[in-house]
């Protein structure tokens, strides 16, 4: 056919997709762009500025293209196109563009079906000078179909049809399947945000496409697959997170080559997606081996609305100061990718749980610590609790300025829960409060937040204001909430440098500059030679208060004796010390020794007025004293098990991937190959999943350590038994493949007893160094009392 020459410019000369003629005065541009050759949508609504076509609403779907139709602009016309093949049932592309050689603006485009023309396979040169090996033949879309429609554009700046084909040379598609063609795949605005919403609740693509095909009614009234969603997923992610979760995926691989002990995981999820991110380097696994005995969980991005979903697990060292035991990034926050977490962090820990850990107060995070940490006393962020209260109790913070001080108060400053009880309810009644379901809720949970009920429990606190338990303290002044993926790795090395400065610094201070001592006490003196200079301080702080308080025998018999202690004038705020002469313990009512491991005022008091005048070994806790990280034995033991944790990994690693390189080599010779070894390798990955759940194995890459499963979970399927898979009758090599199959399960139980001896080893090392360090003190206290 011949197209007709419409209102052409004086600067343009006619064409038409046959080869009639190209003017000198335009440019044609290709747009060979292939159906499946890119992951973006073509969005046939992007950009239009007029919906109305020679007076008619291009929606109109009962309405057909015909030559010298017009559009109001390039955007209306390809919409319209677009619209007329959905109906019809074939997909749309662009293919040619005309621009002036004036000004460069388009002046005509040709929409074509998708399967218009020919593939052209393009060589590349491999590394023999020879043509690249094509890793994976790509279906024939293209059939030479001729079916089209042309617009150029008027002097007056509307778009006409100059050519329409309608006639196809393939089956077109039905309406139930229409939704599958590229250009008709389109994420809608409302689907957006229900995929971010769901996203967010850590539900995966599969688990959201069915919450949409529900909610819409059919997979065709979707009108995208799970592909699509699954890519809108990721861009959202990296568009979130400011960069690719891959680079920090190649950043860890990276230090895990340069040292086998760095230590990091992936989680996938139930659609073998990259799910969270977990790492810990060689410093922060020996430094939980010394200060592990309580942990924070800090997940400050999220109250802070932090770009970054990013988790640190940190401590607190000999010197107060915040240490890091292991970083997470958080991509899903269900209750399994918790649960997964805590257990990954567990193993690169040895599998040693903490005594005590804070969190967010977080109902999920709740239930996962109890199903991963059932021993360990869970506490809720006290200073979460209050940004809480501001954003709970708005309303009431600006009528009543004094609530905010009252509250902070009777959780802070009450020191018994007699006292915390009352002054909550008069806190309560006084503002009537009553009906608040929030302040119901956390007088609940009052038991994991306020300090009262806690004191029983170690937190290496050392201070009732002390925030090291106030979230994000390690990365303070690094990550905020506008710091990107791609900004952080650098800024997380130079937090980690940071850190291990400042802990230089704090021991070369404690070596070289000596305290000024403020009583003639031989107990001070002693204190000053064992502990850091910081924690000595604040003994100083409790023993010198010592001077103002007196202690009163109330009660005496042969084991244990009771003393009123009270401040001087101060009678009736008064502390209980039992105190057992034999043994020189003693409790106090205040549990300040229990709760930060120093010993309080009101015990020193009652040692003072009873002659003790060195500190009892069992009241030096070595995680305090200079020498928290010394012996010998001690560090060999930890080198020993961090290089230990990943031998049995390796092996297992190597073993998958040669099995698995071999059904890769046979499975690519033919068709009936390729298909068997791909139904054994979906098989295999169904049973790892099974595993996988049954022993909650995770995938890392650097070791395991005592408690892991055989098993592990990864991003990606993992390929192991797969010779078994493949069905038929049982041959000599599958009965040897069984023979070592029970005799690998031999030696992995007999593994996972040595690893338990090593941990038993290790426990019975951290004694003799505690019996070491007794004595000394001892010695100490014998030479003080021969001077004395």
């Amino acid at each position: 056919m011949e197209f007709e020459p419409l209102g052409i410019r004086n600067d343009v000369m006619e064409f038409d997709m046959f080869g009639l003629g190209v003017g000198d005065e335009t440019i044609d541009i290709e747009h060979p762009i292939e159906e499946g050759e890119s992951n973006q949508l073509m969005d046939p609504f992007d950009g239009i500025v007029s919906g109305r076509i020679s007076g008619e609403v291009y929606g109109d779907m009962n309405l057909e293209s015909y030559e010298g139709m017009e559009f109001e602009s390039e955007e209306a016309a390809k919409a319209f196109y677009n619209l007329y093949a959905r109906r019809v049932g074939f997909s749309t592309r662009i293919s040619m563009s005309r621009r002036s050689r004036r000004d460069g603006a388009i002046i005509q485009r040709s929409f074509v079906c998708a399967r218009e023309g020919f593939r052209v396979e393009k060589e590349k040169p491999g590394r023999d000078g020879g043509g690249a090996r094509i890793k994976r033949p790509r279906a024939e879309t293209r059939v030479g179909c001729k079916a089209m429609l042309v617009v150029k554009i008027q002097n007056s700046g509307r778009w006409v049809v100059s050519g329409f084909v309608k006639e196809h040379n393939h089956e077109l598609v039905p309406p139930d399947k229409v939704h599958c063609l590229r250009s008709h795949r389109h994420v809608s605005g409302p689907a957006k945000l229900l995929i971010d919403t769901l996203q967010g609740a850590g539900i995966g693509p599969s688990g959201i496409m069915s919450a949409l095909i529900k909610e819409y009614g059919g997979i065709s009234s979707v009108g995208f697959t799970e592909r699509d969603c699954r890519n809108y997923m990721r861009s959202s992610k990296q568009r979130t997170l400011g960069g690719d979760p891959q680079t920090l995926l190649d950043y860890l691989k990276q230090k895990h080559l340069e040292n086998p002990s760095f230590f990091y995981a992936v989680q996938g999820d139930e659609d073998h997606c990259m799910s969270n991110i977990f790492w810990a380097d060689p410093e922060a696994r020996s430094n939980f081996i010394y200060f592990g005995d309580t942990v924070t969980f800090d997940t400050t991005y999220r109250s802070n609305r932090f770009r970054l979903p990013f988790a640190p697990f940190t401590g607190v060292n000999h010197h107060g100061q915040p240490v890091l035991f292991g970083c997470a990034l958080l991509l899903n926050e269900s209750e399994a990718s918790f649960s997964w977490l805590f257990r990954t962090w567990l193993m690169a820990m040895c599998g040693k749980p903490p005594l005590s850990i804070t969190t967010d107060h977080d109902r999920v995070i709740r239930l996962a610590v109890r199903q991963v940490f059932p021993e360990a006393r869970h506490r809720f962020c006290k200073w979460h609790i209050f940004k809480e209260c501001q954003e709970k109790l708005s309303h009431l913070l600006s009528e009543h300025f004094n609530f905010e001080a009252e509250f902070h108060k009777c959780v802070s400053f009450t020191e018994s829960i007699e006292e915390f009880e009352a002054c909550w309810f008069t806190l309560i009644d006084k503002y009537d409060l009553g009906e608040n379901e929030w302040l119901q809720a956390i007088y609940v949970d009052r038991k994991q937040w306020v300090p009262v009920y806690l004191r029983d429990t170690f937190f290496a606190e050392i201070s009732v204001m002390q925030r090291s338990d106030s979230m994000n303290s390690y990365f303070d002044g690094y990550v905020n909430a506008s710091t990107t993926l791609q900004q952080f790795i650098k800024l997380y090395e130079k937090a980690v440098e940071s850190r291990y400065e400042k802990e230089v610094k704090a021991d070369y201070d404690t070596m070289h500059i000596g305290p000024a001592l403020k009583t003639p006490s031989p107990m001070e003196k002693q204190a000053a030679e064992i502990y850091t200079r910081k924690l000595f301080i604040k003994f100083q702080e409790e023993l010198v208060e010592t001077l103002t308080f007196l202690a009163t025998k109330v009660d005496d018999n042969e084991a244990t004796t009771v003393f009123q202690v009270a401040k001087f004038g101060e009678s009736h705020k008064s502390y209980l010390v039992h105190y057992n002469v034999r043994e020189i313990k003693a409790s106090c009512s205040c549990q300040m020794f229990e709760f930060s491991g120093l010993l309080c005022r009101h015990i020193l008091t009652v040692f003072r007025v009873t002659n003790v005048l060195t500190l009892p070994p069992c009241y030096v806790l070595k995680r305090w004293t200079r020498n928290a990280k010394s012996g010998l034995m001690l560090e060999e033991q930890t080198c020993n098990l961090l290089n230990n944790c990943q031998e049995s990994f390796n092996v297992r690693y190597k073993n998958l991937q040669l099995e698995a390189l071999k059904y890769v080599d046979e499975g690519v010779k033919d068709e009936e190959c390729y298909q068997v070894a791909m139904d054994a390798l979906r098989e295999a990955a169904h049973k790892v999943a099974i595993a996988k759940k049954t022993d909650g194995g995770v995938s890392n890459s650097s070791g395991t350590c005592k408690g892991e499963s055989a098993t592990q979970e990864s991003h990606v399927n993992n390929p192991f038994e797969a010779r078994q898979l493949g069905g038929g009758p049982s041959t000599p090599v599958d009965e040897q493949d069984k023979k070592i199959q029970k005799l690998t399960r031999k030696l992995e139980r007999a593994r996972q007893k040595c690893e338990l001896y090593r941990t038993n080893l290790l426990t019975v090392l951290k004694d003799i160094e505690q019996q070491k360090l007794q004595l000394t003190v001892k010695v100490q206290s014998i030479k003080l009392g021969m001077k004395n």
